[in-house]
């Protein structure tokens, strides 16, 4: 993983991670207006349309500037293709953030989830200098799952009917990982 602090990108392997601009709104939306994004993640609304995509897209970079919240485009780092979306949240207060994400369906079974999420488990703690990133998904979400147990998360508890959705309580499984557990950090 290298990050770069003046472009704000971070690059892998195979990926490069950047901020979002107003112009990657439809490529978002097509992404998320899928039923299958829908049922794995606890806030998008479905139909999914291309104002939902410009509004989320809106105060990212404020919030990156600020500190608050880092999401950025899981892209092809060739040919600028986006895949998806990876995201860290920083709670100051505690040194400990949230990780999430979505990676579009013609797109899955790539790895490219766990490749931006390692990316992300460094940047928390390397760069931010976090002491804890943790993650939850869905019980029924296992790809979820397997994607945070590869990164090295492990597995904290399940709330159990947690959340609504869909007129159904579903459970919620949280995961984790404190710094110095991780081998991406060696």
């Amino acid at each position: 993983m290298r990050y770069d602090s003046q472009q704000h990108t971070i690059t892998t392997e195979r990926l490069l991670l950047r901020l979002f601009e107003k112009a990657d709104a439809e490529t978002v939306a097509s992404h998320c207006n899928n039923i299958n994004i829908y049922k794995n993640t606890l806030h998008l609304p479905h139909p999914y349309f291309l104002n939902d995509a410009l509004v989320w897209i809106e105060p990212q970079r404020e919030n990156y500037k600020a500190d608050k919240f880092y999401e950025f485009a899981v892209t092809d780092k060739e040919s600028g293709q986006i895949y998806g979306t990876i995201a860290l949240s920083n709670n100051r207060a505690y040194q400990n953030g949230e990780i999430a994400y979505w990676i579009g369906e013609p797109y899955w079974g790539n790895g490219y989830a766990t490749e931006a999420a390692e990316a992300m488990i460094q940047f928390a703690f390397e760069e931010k200098k976090y002491h804890k990133v943790f993650a939850r998904y869905f019980k029924t979400n296992s790809a979820s799952g397997k994607v945070l147990q590869k990164i090295g998360m492990k597995k904290e508890g399940t709330l159990k009917e947690h959340v609504r959705k869909d007129n159904r309580f579903k459970d919620l499984v949280y995961c984790g990982i404190v710094r110095g557990e991780s081998a991406l950090e060696a």
